[in-house]
């Protein structure tokens, strides 16, 4: 028995003594410990006591460690760009962008129209509380040439008074009315394509965290603050044509905002006109303006 027990005390002691040299001889070929050394000293033991021979190889390790940094950094890049860069404005917007027809999310600035609105994006975490570390900017100066122009798809709101013509009816009220519902509201918006005038036609939605979002266009056709839009280059979003037509019909059947005058000329026909230089109106006939007791009969049914 004392005769084994030693015999294994020395095969012992010499198995110490090889892994020592080896250990040396890593030592000298590779002075600084491996990544994957560092990595496995956190890792439970599997009754190994060495690693694979490309682990201790220098070249391979610094070749591994180079690759990763590599896919780490392009990851990195990709990510910020898809959810973190802010699109400053129109020109930032290549076509090969707007061809996929992007959602982005942002904050109105300013109105300018009864269709269309001025958009700070705010793209990634951290522009809301309890968390919030970024701000929307107010002032004209910080705003200037850092805001998306959007042009409303698929809708037409009267004409407001633009280089010494007179304004449409019911324009001043379609402009109060849409700056009331997204002056300083948060916004999601699907980028569509520009127009002629730099700006970017979308499909906007006003955005709530927890109930669905607010389709914009619908919403001003059904409050008869617009017409549908069907000049060139109209885009309707998923509801198609046929969809607006019907919100419109909607709002023109109940005479709502700008359909309860008697005669309404269209914005296309308006445009048209002045174009010309002509003073006859091409108006939409409605027929007669419903008597007293008929509006306060729907007066009366909307209240109950």
């Amino acid at each position: 028995m004392t005769s084994g027990a030693a015999t294994t005390d020395t095969t012992t002691a010499a198995a110490e003594d090889a892994q020592r040299v080896r250990r040396a001889r890593r030592a000298e070929a590779y002075p600084a410990p491996s990544p994957l050394e560092t990595l496995k000293a956190y890792l439970p033991s599997t009754g190994g006591t060495e690693l694979p021979p490309w682990a201790t190889d220098p070249p391979t390790v610094a070749a591994v460690s180079a690759t990763l940094a590599v896919l780490g950094t392009l990851g990195g890049v990709r990510v910020y760009r898809r959810f973190f860069k802010r699109i400053r404005n129109a020109d930032s917007l290549s076509t090969a962008v707007l061809d996929k027809k992007p959602f982005i999310r942002g904050v109105v600035t300013r109105v300018g129209d009864g269709d269309n609105f001025r958009l700070y994006h705010t793209p990634g975490p951290f522009w809301r509380y309890p968390l919030k570390l970024r701000r929307v900017p107010t002032s004209p100066k910080e705003l200037k040439d850092n805001t998306l122009s959007i042009r409303i798809a698929g809708v037409d709101a009267p004409e407001n008074a633009h280089f010494g013509n007179p304004a449409q009816p019911y324009a001043k009220e379609a402009l109060e009315w849409l700056t009331k519902t997204v002056l300083g509201k948060r916004m999601k918006c699907q980028l569509l394509r520009k127009d002629q005038y730099n700006r970017i036609v979308a499909v906007p939605y006003i955005a709530r965290p927890i109930l669905p979002n607010k389709p914009l266009p619908l919403m001003m056709l059904k409050e008869g603050t617009a017409v549908v839009y069907t000049s060139g280059g109209a885009e309707y979003g998923p509801w198609g044509l046929e969809g607006l037509q019907k919100a419109e019909d909607d709002a023109r059947r109940h005479r709502r905002g700008l359909w309860a005058a008697k005669s309404v000329e269209l914005p296309k026909d308006y445009k048209k006109r002045v174009k010309a230089g002509s003073g006859d109106a091409d108006e939409v006939a409605l027929g007669d303006r419903p008597g007293f007791w008929e509006r306060l009969g729907r007066w009366l049914g909307r209240k109950t």
